[in-house]
């Protein structure tokens, strides 16, 4: 079942990359208290995800946090290797949070996982979006087709 507008997220670990190192952090320290833009990815350096989803993030991020955001995040089930290069890589990093799902638990957890194995890339998020708020979802955007609309930075600006 897929998690709907008014639905708490569900409890989750995610890893990111830090200055340090590799850094387990729960659901708990990244949504609570907080409004948090959280939008999901097939995968790190896919041409759509690398092109057209993250570059709209990163031009609007200003905009976003005008908005009363705390957070913005994305998550793709990669590992938090491969997810801290695509955050060096595209400029990202101390600007959105970089959230390693490896094992895609979170993205079944709220039914918004996909099989991409006729691509040879196995389970994977559907592209999305989402406001939430103290971890209760309040706007969610969840692509129909390929490519990117509804989860566009652009829509969640008009939502916000």
């Amino acid at each position: 079942m897929t998690i709907a507008v008014g639905d708490t997220l569900p409890q989750a670990t995610f890893k990111t990359m830090t200055p340090d190192g590799s850094k387990d952090i729960t659901g708990a320290e990244i949504f609570s208290g907080k409004k948090v833009v959280l939008f999901g990815v097939p995968g790190a350096f896919t041409p759509t995800c690398s092109n057209n989803h993250l570059p709209g993030y990163l031009e609007n991020h200003d905009a976003i946090l005008a908005r009363g955001v705390d957070t913005i995040a994305v998550v793709a089930v990669n590992d938090q290797h491969v997810m801290g290069a695509w955050a060096r890589f595209t400029g990202g990093e101390g600007k959105i949070l970089y959230l390693a799902d490896g094992n895609g638990d979170f993205v079944k957890a709220v039914g918004l996982d996909t099989d991409f194995s006729a691509n040879g890339m196995g389970l994977r998020s559907k592209r999305f979006s989402m406001i939430v708020d103290d971890g209760k979802v309040v706007a969610l955007n969840v692509e129909s087709k390929p490519g990117v609309n509804e989860s566009s930075a652009a829509h969640i600006l008009e939502q916000l």
